[in-house]
């Protein structure tokens, strides 16, 4: 869910321009050139008001998370919803047939999540009326008899009523221009307060049939594809089917007078009808502002896996708030501008295909729509906005020095919305394991996840993710979550650096915002630049202050730590010169240990060594010779074989004795 009200600041320059537009576009961009605080700002302040309208929607409902073991005596199948509804008046009537199984310990009732507000008629079983309790907004149905297990069995609920205005949004009557809509917004525990569901996080229904009736002046946008639009007198029924499994607070309708047309996209799958239901008055507008959801759902269809629900539609359709919720198959939209756009098509495959199983998980569906969302600025827009985006989700993070991705405190709505960190940490995250992981292996790790059987149009826990991650890297990320997602801060490093000849050495330190974590392990990117030449070094930093040399037939002027911001840090220093570099331990250090070409011999402070001597493992010498500088000594063991070696020096205060690797 995105909701927005500064996304103007970049819609401008993403739709269709006029040539005022474009002359507007132009002056823009040459103050981003030169104002890239202010564009970071942009990004911090979307992302912002995305978790503050989801934490405003949703945080009344928040407690209901959990396994609900009042509703998980039974697998939900297969709904037909029937409703009669007015935009013209707050009221809704109809009824709901559930095809059900149990699947252990035969039962003789089941419950449905329902609000009091609402009033119950009857419920039919088998053509009869049975008995029925509707209180403390559950609706326990109880059979004449037990039902056997594995049986298939159906029943009807037929009710009416005002939805309860609790004012989060889960049935809303309003008016937009000259005319009214009615409107559902259920995330992610709305949709007891218009219609009898079993809404907890293990269990999706695995097809719907909707039948909406209208007065016919008005049209119902709703989920998979319009099957019929029946004439009845004054009224219209309109016929929605969705044949892919869908969790209760994804099913929603939206009536209004509304216009309609389609926009269509080449995918790997065929082509995709984009079906948008949009306000006549809007019409133009959004005609020319929805031809940019093409080049999104086109990017993401091949970069992470093919359009989840391709045998339908995707769609937009209209309402009255400022930003957007993904309906399964029809964003709701208040909006057409790209940021909109591609968060709520992104959620599409994060929180509609696969769905987070609990609040500690929400960065499964926010985390990964953030990020998508910044993969469109790295893939379009010649990657103009990519390293802003970067930046900007950057600073944001680390503006305070706490916070974990994981929400361990999940009856507190503002952490669990916090944009901070389930947005943009989780984002970032993401980012950060592309980069230990490799493009290739992240990105067929996210495409096995998405396409597991235990989760595929289903539920995931974080686990569930690490694991396909682990299984297509062959890494081990355990200490990985730990440090970025179960743990909190972030790390500050300071380089220091020298160059005596053509050999540089690197020492390279780290410091933490949070005492949760001692030690941030991650391969560091340095670049070092000469001139009009330039070259990015990746360091393996497994810990602080560690030492690490190469050779580089160029004279350094300058250095840039993380050029392309692939790691969460902040505060970092850069210095250089062999004072920075002086060992005041009492050992010598030897770097790098694994060696290739060269060994680097740092002495201690005022401990001077005369001689050197390697032995290998059998304890043969292989290399001896007399030492006469006084801080360090560089080693050639390029013909030394591969293997282990223990390495000998000799002073007149004492003897010591380094195991090292050659690689």
């Amino acid at each position: 869910m995105y909701f927005n009200s500064v996304s103007w600041c970049l819609k401008s320059i993403f739709v269709k321009q006029t040539p005022l537009m474009k002359q507007t576009l132009i002056l823009f961009c040459t103050f981003a050139l030169t104002g890239n605080l202010f564009s970071q700002q942009i990004f911090h302040d979307q992302v912002c008001k995305i978790a503050q309208s989801e934490k405003l929607t949703k945080g009344a409902k928040v407690p209901i998370d959990k396994k609900n073991n009042i509703t998980g005596n039974y697998d939900i199948k297969y709904q037909r919803m029937h409703w009669q509804v007015n935009p013209q008046v707050y009221y809704i009537a109809g009824n709901i047939t559930s095809y059900f199984t149990i699947p252990q310990n035969g039962t003789d009732t089941i419950n449905f999540n329902l609000s009091d507000s609402l009033t119950v008629d009857s419920i039919k079983y088998h053509s009869s009326n049975i008995s029925f309790i509707h209180a403390n907004n559950l609706l326990k149905v109880q059979f004449p008899s037990v039902i056997p297990i594995n049986t298939l069995d159906s029943v009807t609920v037929y009710y009416q009523g005002k939805p309860s205005t609790s004012g989060f949004g889960s049935f809303i009557q309003t008016s937009h221009a000259n005319d009214s809509i009615i409107w559902t917004l259920s995330e992610p525990f709305g949709a007891a307060d218009w219609w009898p569901c079993k809404q907890d996080l293990s269990d999706k229904v695995d097809s719907v049939d909707i039948y909406v009736t209208t007065p016919a002046q008005y049209r119902v946008a709703s989920n998979g594809l319009l099957i019929s639009e029946i004439n009845l007198g004054g009224n219209k029924t309109f016929h929605w089917k969705h044949k892919y499994p869908i969790t209760a607070y994804l099913v929603a309708i939206a009536v209004t007078n509304y216009a309609y047309y389609s926009n269509y996209a080449t995918l790997t799958n065929g082509t995709l009808e984009i079906l948008n239901y949009v306000f006549p008055e809007d019409l133009l507008t959004a005609q020319a502002q929805t031809p940019g959801i093409v080049p999104i759902l086109q990017l993401f269809d091949t970069l992470i896996e093919p359009y989840p629900f391709s045998n339908e539609k995707y769609g937009h359709a209209q309402f009255g708030w400022g930003g957007g919720m993904e309906h399964q198959t029809m964003s709701f939209m208040g909006s057409f501008g790209h940021e909109l756009m591609a968060h709520e098509l992104a959620h599409q495959w994060f929180g509609d295909k696969v769905t987070c199983a609990s609040w500690e998980d929400i960065w499964l569906n926010e985390g990964f729509a953030t990020y998508l969302t910044g993969l469109t600025y790295e893939h379009m827009f010649n990657g103009f906005w990519w390293p802003l985006w970067k930046k900007g989700t950057i600073n944001s993070i680390v503006s305070l020095p706490d916070g974990s991705v994981m929400v361990d405190d999940t009856a507190n709505v503002s952490r669990i919305f916090s944009s901070r960190l389930s947005y943009k940490k989780g984002a970032y995250v993401l980012h950060m394991l592309r980069w230990v992981m490799g493009d290739s292996a992240f990105y067929a790790g996210v495409k096995n996840y998405l396409n597991d059987s235990q989760l595929s149009y289903g539920y995931a826990y974080t686990s569930h993710l690490k694991q396909h991650l682990e299984n297509t890297s062959n890494l081990n990320l355990t200490e990985f979550f730990n440090d970025w997602y179960y743990k909190e801060g972030y790390p500050s490093y300071q380089i220091t650096w020298e160059q005596t000849g053509s050999n540089i050495t690197v020492k390279i330190d780290q410091t933490q915002s949070h005492p949760s974590v001692s030690f941030f392990e991650m391969p560091v990117p340095i670049k070092f630049f000469a001139g009009n030449t330039d070259t990015t070094v990746v360091f393996k930093h497994t810990s602080s202050g560690e030492l690490f040399s190469f050779t580089w037939n160029h004279s350094i002027d300058s250095l840039q730590f993380d050029p392309s911001l692939w790691i969460i840090s902040a505060n970092n220093t850069i210095s250089v010169g062999i004072q920075d570099l002086v060992n005041q331990s009492g050992m010598a250090k030897v770097y790098p240990n694994p060696a290739k070409d060269f060994i680097n011999i740092l002495f201690p402070a005022n401990e001077p060594f005369s001689q050197i001597t390697i032995f290998d493992v059998n304890g043969k010498m292989v290399l001896h010779q007399q030492i006469t500088e006084r801080e360090k000594h560089l080693v050639n063991v390029k013909s030394l074989p591969k293997g282990f070696y223990t390495l000998k020096l000799q002073g007149q205060k004492s003897i010591q004795n380094h195991k090292f690797v050659k690689d």
